[in-house]
């Protein structure tokens, strides 16, 4: 046997983005081996339970090989192979007519399928700036939280994940961690065992909650509020760094008016806690240091998601926690990567050449599909006539799904979809492409939960008939008969220039990874990259953040809440990340089957008992699947465990049947858990 190992990158949307070592019998072309880089401080040589198995995802029995032309109605996975002359003939002659009439009735649909910088917007990006399409604003997991940070800090900036080892006191604050960024658990277990507080703020009573010291069950969309009512604690006690607040935080007098206004019982009855919960966690907060919180995206999928965000945000200010490198806040890291990624080089926005395409945002997919034209002013404009959808399942993963697969459904739609395996959306396909997995391509990569840049090389050849999503992109352009030169960049070429020179590439070759030039205490003299240099809770142009209550809660929608009393929530299943690995049949069986998880005094009341098959609803759908009676629900909140295939649930449907399109206060995101449903049984 023949061994050989290289570097790669774990391609999925983690904060952690692991660095990985894939060994390959080179004689077979078989993976013997995927572990985590030990060398690399943030995997450790580690790997999650999803990765560790990503060689059932490559060699797996359903995979899609070869190109594949629909056969059947629209939704019946009907398909029959085709040769890729014939399918990018048929594709570029079709996209080429209806650019002729008007290049943004086509649309781009993608997201984080793979994180990579070369197979996510590269050539992708380039194809479709050149074509002159629809732009879509991708918003569909972190954009209401990531413009929070960049009203906040000047950009997604925040603390070093090794540093977490050193605190004394962590708010764990909307993270599953242990499923969902596993490396910051392993550093927050070290920070435990030196005898670090650990703090879960969550309304699920998670795995990783059940590992803290404490755990506070908030109601969904309440952060906010639970960020105020500390603040006015640490206010009424002085446990405030005066000096870093005076020099270092812009607005200040006007943030500590409005905190006043939330005292320990106002914000226990908003986030349906106790007021002694607020004021121990403030003492704890305030009188801890170093003291760091690690935040996380589930909280700003809400109407008020950004606001929260800006609130909590501001905590590590009050208290100086950002003058210990072990003290302040992790959401996104991502923004000190920013300036040395060759953005500008690999997409080619100069393409457009003057051209203003209007946006059309990813999380409104399902009413956008079904609009006819409209060239009013401000109007939609031309309707969807085209999709090419990559890196996303949307059929499963958008909101209001009802009206998705009602707009993919469309005859006179044309979509195309690169994908490994039919899934919900590729079944809806007229053409669906094979495209390769993350060990039979070349990328690069960033993170946004750590401050290292990393490289991916293909282990193996492409299976099947898989071509990368890069060189599908540059074979269309070719027979659209585009002349640049940029589109004949291979995805070697392509990988190698993804990071400009102060990043050292010999290094990133020959150690699949490198360090950005990161201080490591990197506000503790303020320096914030917000034009004052300072944090911002107020300033021209940027108004004091407040707390924003749901869309659908008995607060602001009293009528609706009659009718559906309970809000619901959806996160990834433990073993899912999103819609991947759902079909990894060794990971769907640890899952068992789509379930809710509902408290035992609601369920009660409602004659369910536990491992019973459930219908929850409400005015956009219904959905079924098996109750489970827990303690990881707090009472009159369900979590409905997603996000399942939908042709693998119970009626065809999964979680985001119930899900609505309405938006956050800020960054145009999704408000998935900003939902209201009942729950009755089957």
């Amino acid at each position: 046997m023949s061994l050989r190992t290289v570097h790669a990158a774990c391609p999925h949307d983690c904060p952690d983005t692991c660095a990985m070592r894939v060994t390959v019998d080179t004689a077979a072309q078989r993976i013997v081996r995927i572990q985590g880089d030990s060398d690399h401080p943030p995997t450790h040589g580690a790997l999650c339970t999803k990765v560790s198995r990503y060689a059932e995802r490559v060699d797996h029995p359903e995979r899609v090989l070869t190109p594949l032309r629909r056969v059947g109605p629209k939704g019946s996975g009907q398909f029959q192979p085709v040769s890729w002359d014939e399918a990018l003939d048929d594709i570029a002659g079709r996209l080429g007519a209806i650019a002729a009439r008007d290049p943004q009735a086509i649309l781009p649909y993608s997201y984080a399928g793979t994180m990579g910088l070369v197979q996510g917007e590269s050539m992708a990006a380039r194809f479709f700036h050149r074509l002159g399409a629809s732009r879509l604003d991708r918003t569909i997991c972190a954009s209401a939280g990531g413009q929070a940070l960049e009203m906040t800090y000047g950009g997604k900036l925040g603390m070093h994940l090794e540093h977490f080892a050193e605190s004394r006191l962590i708010l764990i604050w909307g993270s599953h961690s242990i499923a969902s960024n596993l490396h910051f658990w392993t550093f927050a277990q070290a920070a435990k065992r030196a005898g670090a507080k650990l703090i879960a703020i969550d309304p699920r009573r998670t795995e990783t909650a059940e590992k803290c010291h404490q755990h506070i069950a908030l109601l969904p969309g309440t952060d906010g509020a639970l960020a105020l009512g500390l603040m006015h604690e640490l206010i009424v006690n002085d446990w405030l760094d005066h000096d870093y607040l005076a020099r270092h935080v812009q607005g200040w007098p006007e943030l500590r008016e409005q905190a006043l206004a939330w005292s320990p019982e106002r914000t226990a009855a908003e986030c349906g806690i106790t007021a002694d919960e607020v004021r121990a966690l403030a003492r704890d907060y305030g009188t801890t240091a170093p003291a760091a919180i690690r935040l996380n995206y589930g909280m700003q999928r809400v109407h008020g998601g950004g606001n929260a965000v800006r609130l909590v945000a501001l905590l590590p200010c009050l208290v100086g926690a950002w003058r210990h490198r072990a003290g302040g806040l992790l959401l996104s890291a991502s923004g000190w990567a920013k300036p040395v990624k060759n953005t500008a080089w690999l997409e080619r926005p100069d393409l457009l050449a003057g051209r203003q395409p209007r946006v059309v945002n990813m999380s409104t997919i399902g009413d956008d599909l079904l609009r006819e034209t409209d060239t009013s002013p401000g109007g939609f404009g031309p309707k969807i006539e085209a999709l090419v959808v990559y890196n996303s399942n949307p059929v499963a993963v958008a909101p209001e799904s009802a009206k998705v697969v009602a707009g993919f459904r469309r005859d006179d739609l044309f979509t195309v979809v690169l994908e490994h395996f039919l899934t919900d959306t590729a079944d809806h396909a007229d053409y669906v492409l094979p495209a390769t997995t993350q060990l039979e391509h070349w990328d690069a990569h960033a993170s946004y939960g750590h401050t290292w840049v990393l490289i991916n090389e293909p282990a193996l050849p492409p299976r099947g008939q898989a071509r990368s999503n890069a060189e599908i992109f540059r074979q269309l352009a070719a027979r659209m008969g585009f002349p640049e030169p940029c589109f004949l960049d291979g995805d070697e070429q392509l990988a190698a220039n993804a990071f400009t020179d102060a990043v050292d590439r010999e290094a990133l070759r020959r150690d699949g990874f490198v360090k950005l030039a990161v201080p490591e205490a990197p506000f503790a003299e303020g320096g914030f990259a917000t034009p004052s240099g300072q944090a911002v809770a107020a300033a021209p142009g940027v108004p004091l953040p407040t707390h924003v209550r749901n869309h659908e809660c008995a607060l602001s929608a009293p009528e609706l809440a009659a009718r559906y009393p309970l809000a619901m929530i959806s996160p990834p299943a433990r073993h899912f990340l999103n819609s991947t690995f759902v079909n990894v049949k060794s990971l769907r069986d640890i899952e068992g089957e789509p379930l809710v998880e509902i408290h035992a005094s609601d369920a009660a009341a409602r004659g369910v008992a536990d491992g019973q098959p459930v219908r929850v609803f409400n005015d956009r759908g219904s959905y079924e699947c098996v109750a489970r009676v827990s303690p990881r629900a707090r009472p009159g909140v369900v979590n409905g465990l997603g996000v399942w295939w939908r042709k693998l649930g119970r009626n065809g449907t999964n979680v985001n049947q119930l899900t609505h399109q309405r938006l956050t206060d800020l960054g145009a995101a999704p408000s998935f858990y900003d939902c209201l449903v009942e729950v009755a049984p089957l």
